[in-house]
């Protein structure tokens, strides 16, 4: 059998050179991307070795560009958006208008045209998101106000770019690019036709899609076949980006992200992005390869000057803007000092725009590699970044004099945020699993008026539930989003009904990041899976079969004429003597502080 192909050595090369460098990159604190642009760097055109094949990695990246924006689109939240309106939305339009107008600035000194400046400028306005959630989840504040303000503003960010990438096509020949099939039309009829098509994608996708994806998605989750499951979201994601350039002549990536946005407000969506990660991941990282193919790494020694005013630009001239409208709205030094070292960084779209211009005709090549050079640069010194600006922030305000008066002021302002605490459930107890067990379960609890919240993968039964008024999260708890969606964070306790051993691990490790007092009571089935569980600290671990046995003892005694009170006692003292299938904390005990348990087991008999 033949194997001369360059797509396997593209992909094999391209990952396994993306995982040595974003390991290499998670190890001195930096952000994986950067890890993966250099990997890109590493099988280029521009240094010596292995060269991928260019078209072919072009590709590869339009796949990882749909899933990348199916994803953003998946985490899209409207009333994460609402809440910071009066701060995201002007704040993110104003700066965007500075770095695009600076962007400009720069291109006219270079000679470069207007609809170049337009591309480079808007590029350098956007923040990336994968850096931005990281930075804000590693200092601590990404579920704070100020977190919040900074993912709006992230938001608004985006859905700007969503609408540039519409617009650049249809424009380009009147900024200077290649002349489309429209060009010879008055500006206003072109962009009727173009925002027309919008209009008439939007609405079969945001009236039609958003009842036809669930109805379908439920039909397939009643199989109870995963992999069928997550055939269909990755069929939705790839189905309506392609329709939607091939009908409409929008983009890949606007269509991929408005078949997340479908599915974002439904139930679906957590288990629909799970499914659809180790793809995204995949495909995506596959695109930051292509993306550093692309960058030519000699411009840092020919143009360090230009380099250095795009640095300054990304880091220095955002911060400053976002800084700005933030105090200017009234808020205080602390939620400026965020949102401006969140943003000082550029990332994905600035990517997909650079790409989109360069294709067009509007953007030279040199640009390409300035704004490349300029995320490289930025992501890296973004923690540095983060850290020096949380410093003056601190000092700030211990020092006293007007920033820390406009502190207290602008407190106010983000007192008047919603919390996390003003929605879904809370107090209540998890069940994992359905089955049997977990219906008992669930029975006994809801006898006494506890509230409750059930996880499970078969939609039959969570349609069931729904039904009859209770609270349920269809998916599997291994992962995190799912139990996000069940208010983990703040549950009381968590039970665990389903007997696979390594599916309860993972479960019980997720849900202490999101909820370290949470106490747990699972099932198992072998003293392996009990020792596992006393490592975690669990607070009950009961054996099924131990405690069949034990029913199986209390009747035949009974039986065989042995008095209640006796038949009672003997049970009992197997209990206490350690015979049992209870695997339970000294009563009061916490479950996070106390380690071990006390065992009532029965010893296998032997197989003689």
């Amino acid at each position: 059998m033949p194997h001369e192909t360059t797509l396997i050595p593209t992909i094999v090369m391209g990952l396994l050179l993306a995982f040595v460098g974003g390991f290499l990159a998670s190890k001195v604190k930096l952000p994986p991307l950067v890890g993966y642009l250099l990997a890109g760097v590493a099988v280029g055109p521009f240094t010596p070795g292995f060269v991928a094949d260019a078209k072919l990695a072009a590709e590869l990246a339009e796949i990882g560009i749909i899933l990348l924006m199916f994803g953003v689109g998946l985490h899209f939240s409207i009333k994460d958006l609402l809440a910071v309106r009066r701060v995201a939305i002007p704040g993110a339009i104003g700066q965007i208008a500075i770095a695009t107008a600076l962007g400009v600035g720069m291109a006219h000194l270079w000679g470069w045209t207007f609809g170049a400046g337009l591309v480079f400028g808007l590029a350098l306005s956007v923040a990336s998101t994968v850096v931005l959630l990281r930075a804000l989840e590693e200092h601590g504040v990404l579920d704070s106000p100020n977190g919040r303000i900074a993912v709006g503003w992230l938001i608004v960010e985006d859905l700007a770019m969503v609408l540039a990438l519409v617009l650049l096509p249809a424009l380009a020949g009147r900024l200077g690019g290649v002349p489309g099939a429209t060009a010879g039309d008055p500006l206003w009829v072109v962009l009727a036709l173009t925002l027309g098509k919008l209009g008439l994608f939007l609405a079969l996708v945001l009236v039609v899609g958003t009842r036809a994806i669930p109805w379908l998605l439920a039909h397939v989750a009643r199989t109870g076949s995963r992999e069928l499951f997550t055939l269909s979201v990755l069929a939705t994601a790839l189905g309506i980006a392609y329709g939607s350039a091939v009908l409409f002549g929008v983009s890949f990536a606007l269509g991929a992200f408005f078949a997340g946005v479908v599915l974002s407000e439904s139930d679906f969506s957590h288990q629909a992005a799970a499914d659809s990660l180790p793809l995204q991941d995949a495909f995506a990282v596959l695109f930051f390869v292509s993306v550093g193919m692309l960058f030519d790494p000699t411009i840092v020694l020919r143009e360090p000057l230009a380099v250095l005013a795009v640095v300054l630009v990304i880091v220095l001239g955002k911060s400053l803007a976002a800084f700005g409208i933030v105090m200017a709205l009234g808020y205080p030094g602390s939620t400026a000092f965020t949102v401006s070292a969140s943003l000082a960084q550029i990332g994905e779209f600035s990517f997909i725009l650079a790409g989109l211009g360069v294709a067009l005709g509007l953007l030279p090549p040199q640009g390409r590699d300035l704004i490349l050079a300029g995320a490289l640069l930025s992501i890296t010194l973004n923690p540095l970044v983060f850290r020096g600006l949380h410093r003056i922030s601190v000092w700030t305000r211990t020092r006293g004099g007007l920033l820390a008066r406009l502190e207290r002021r602008g407190a106010e302002r983000l007192s008047t945020l919603p919390t996390d605490g003003e929605e879904g459930p809370s107090d209540h107890v998890i069940i994992v699993g359905y089955g049997r067990v977990g219906r008992v379960v669930e029975r006994g609890l809801q006898g006494q008026g506890i509230p409750i919240v059930v996880i499970d993968q078969d939609r039959r039964r969570i349609e069931a539930l729904r039904e009859r008024g209770a609270q349920a999260v269809h998916g599997n708890a291994t992962l995190p989003g799912v139990l996000e969606a069940a208010g983990a964070a703040k549950a009381r306790l968590i039970v665990i009904a389903t007997p696979v051993g390594y599916q309860t691990r993972r479960v019980i490790e997720l849900v202490r990041n999101l909820n370290p007092d949470i106490d747990t009571a699972v099932r198992t089935h072998t003293e392996a899976e009990v020792a596992q569980l006393m490592r975690q600290g669990v607070g009950v671990a009961i054996m099924g079969e131990r405690e069949l046995a034990f029913g199986l003892v209390d009747y035949a005694l009974r039986s065989l004429g042995v008095p209640d009170r006796e038949t009672q006692l003997v049970v009992q003292e197997m209990r206490v003597s350690g015979e049992g299938g209870v695997y339970d904390r000294r009563p009061g005990e916490p479950s996070r502080r106390a380690p071990e348990l006390r065992q009532h087991r029965v010893e296998e008999p032997s197989a003689e």
